[in-house]
């Protein structure tokens, strides 16, 4: 059974960083793309950032580039998201999925198999 277990999130003032983790169990991922999706309270859940766990391409929603970071440890089985410059309009609870079958568009919310709880970011001004 798949596993997603997100951790890191917290308290963080403007200008500052996080790095979120997801270790993932219960697969082998080497198939799959993994994504960061986040909601902020009374809004609805959107895409951060997403990449195949074999590497290469990555994406990214345009709130967040040049400032957020997806990457993977294989050893760990664990998908990051750095996360620097942040903004009190980052808060949000931010959740890990999966896709275990992944087409060319990888920031689908319906797209994915396999969500983690959420881990919640806030970020005072």
């Amino acid at each position: 059974q798949v596993q997603l277990v997100e951790s890191g999130g917290g308290l963080v003032q403007a200008g500052g960083s996080l790095r979120l983790s997801c270790a993932a169990s219960g697969r082998t991922f080497s198939t799959y793309v993994m994504g960061w999706f986040r909601q902020a309270s009374g809004k609805e859940r959107e895409f951060v950032a997403a990449m195949h766990w074999s590497g290469g391409r990555r994406d990214y929603a345009d709130s967040v580039k040049g400032r957020f970071t997806i990457s993977r440890d294989n050893a760990k089985n664990t998908v990051y998201l750095q996360m620097n410059s942040l903004k009190p309009e980052d808060t949000a609870v931010y959740y890990c999925a999966a896709d275990k079958l992944p087409g060319s568009t990888w920031s689908r919310i319906q797209a994915m198999d396999y969500w983690g709880e959420g881990t919640l970011v806030t970020v005072s001004s």
